[in-house]
């Protein structure tokens, strides 16, 4: 065996009481687990008052270009993540034209970035992934985009598709699927996926099912309207015949204080009919999102430079204003917009720097402008490039929902912008430290089994979630007195404490608390592949 980490506590992420044991690892696999002390290597860790644990699964991750503009995957690695689930929300960059690839890199700036100078070498999901296979630090599953599908085949047009282009993307969505993707993803408040009816998510999911995938939307609303949402996905999951995996499954809102219940509720209805549902939610109140994702639906139609003819023109920002502030956008979650609970975290333009980490209304103020103005023109000289954050959130509804026995746990993590969402460095140490140890919301092992095995079973990795022999060595070593995320809102990049190792397919990624710059994982390749 080339390392033996001997004497852990082994949570093997079945939900089981955590045992003593040594695991063994050799040549990126488990190759033996037995009592302490009996395993012997080239290497052993003491691991004497640790938790060994399988690698933590993101079921909802925005890495899809930092992973290979910021190889080390430092945010990632150092909270104990070996695997990743990109293409989320409906938009990424795959399956892609020359045309539409320029879009989306303008649309979700403020999610990822557009690095000057990146090679952007692919087009197709198998490409994609064959580029993450050149050397990344995690293993990365990928979900097919529907709304970069939808830009593909009908553009930025708010109308139902044609007969036509709902068969170019069926033929997509099956390629993407063919080459290795686990799934579809939606973003049914973002443009143009939010423009497709359930007619026309549902024969997507269709093919995507006959395809041993799973349908992963960010619903219509999170906030008015939010259980009306979360019904539709599970009236396209069952006449689709799709398994369902309910992104970020938050009840977010003033509208939403206390109704974790009925959410759940709706859930455990589907669930005694038959329905195969779960979902992933991070231990934080604030989301976060690109500023131009609360302009109406309308607003945004035809992509970029329409949107901007429309912020600068005034008789269209007083429409959308009032939108905005009186009757709720339905980018907004058909809720009326409280300007000071939007906070801007990150901008492209230096000139915008003062307004990081302050709110609309308090920049506004500060400037005796309105603030639905200052809105409006930081968009425009940003060219919509913009991040924000949201405190829209309920702390009992968190913890509610993370108690569902479909939950798993996904960051939705941003890693770009001036002062991102820490959740991007802490979501799965703060469910370890704050709602195991400190608040007792979920047990050791119970929390280890949703962010690992049940995690698994959602993506059907036959080899990976578990500490079993033979599986793959994706495996993390915490101590469960002083594991805690450090990074905050003031400083988000930093990693946290408690975590001394993570392996990579056997690789050591964190090797004593530092990053060893590991390039051990890949791209992970559907078990639905056809071809």
């Amino acid at each position: 065996m080339d390392t033996v980490l001997r004497g852990a506590r082994i949570a093997d992420g079945t939900g089981s009481e955590p045992y003593e044991g040594d695991v063994g690892i050799g040549e990126g696999r488990i190759t033996a687990i037995g009592g302490p002390g009996s395993l012997t290597g080239s290497r052993v860790v003491d691991s004497t008052g640790l938790v060994l644990a399988p690698g933590f699964i993101d079921m909802h991750a925005h890495s899809d270009l930092q992973v290979l503009a910021e190889p080390d995957h430092l945010a990632k690695v150092s909270q104990g993540v070996t695997t990743e689930v990109l293409g989320q929300d409906g938009l990424s960059y795959a399956p892609a034209d020359d045309a539409t690839l320029a879009a989306l890199r303008a649309q979700v700036a403020g999610w990822n970035d557009d690095p000057p100078g990146f090679d952007w070498n692919w087009r197709s999901v198998g490409e994609y992934l064959d580029r993450l296979d050149e050397g990344i630090a995690v293993n990365a599953a990928y979900l097919v985009p529907q709304g970069s599908v939808r830009m593909l085949a009908v553009g930025f047009e708010n109308r139902p598709a044609t007969e036509s282009e709902l068969d170019t993307m069926r033929r997509l969505v099956v390629e993407g699927m063919r080459q290795g993707a686990f799934g579809l993803s939606s973003g049914l408040t973002y443009t143009p996926g939010m423009y497709a009816d359930t007619g026309e998510l549902v024969a997507l999911c269709e093919v995507t099912a006959q395809h041993g995938g799973y349908y992963s939307p960010h619903h219509r609303s999170y906030g008015a309207g939010a259980l009306e949402a979360f019904a539709e996905m599970v009236e396209v999951s069952r006449r689709s015949g799709c398994p369902l995996h309910l992104a970020h499954a938050t009840m977010n809102f003033s509208v939403n204080k206390g109704r974790a219940p009925e959410l759940l509720a709706l859930l455990d209805d589907a669930l005694a009919d038959g329905c195969d549902i779960t979902l992933d939610t991070y231990p934080y109140l604030p989301g976060a999102t690109y500023l131009s994702a609360l302009l109406p639906s309308w607003a945004a139609e035809g992509g970029l430079d329409a949107t901007l003819a429309r912020l600068s023109d005034p008789d269209t920002r007083e429409r959308i204003r009032a939108e905005l502030e009186e009757t709720g956008s339905d980018g907004a979650h058909g809720v009326p917009i409280d300007w000071a609970a939007i906070e801007i975290n990150g901008v492209r333009d230096p000139a915008n720097a003062h307004l990081v980490g302050h709110s609309v209304a308090a920049s506004a103020a500060a400037q005796g402008r309105a603030p639905s103005d200052l809105y409006f023109d930081v968009l425009l000289s940003e060219r919509l490039g913009t991040s924000c954050l949201m405190h829209v959130g309920h702390e009992e509804n968190v913890r509610a929902i993370m108690r569902h026995r479909t939950h798993t746990g996904g960051s939705d993590g941003l890693l770009v912008g001036d002062r991102p969402h820490p959740r991007a460095w802490g979501t799965f140490p703060r469910y370890l430290g704050r709602y195991v140890r400190e608040l007792g919301v979920l047990s050791l092992a119970e929390c280890v089994a949703h962010l690992t095995g049940r995690a698994a079973r959602r993506l059907r990795l036959p080899d990976r979630g578990l500490v079993r022999e033979g599986y793959a060595a994706d495996l993390v070593l915490f101590d469960p007195e002083t594991v805690i995320d450090t990074a905050t809102f003031d400083a988000p990049r930093q990693q946290a404490e408690g975590i001394p190792y993570v392996f990579v397919n056997g690789v050591a990624a964190i090797d004593d608390g530092r990053s060893t710059g590991a390039l051990a994982g890949g791209s992970l390749r559907s078990p639905g592949r056809t071809a």
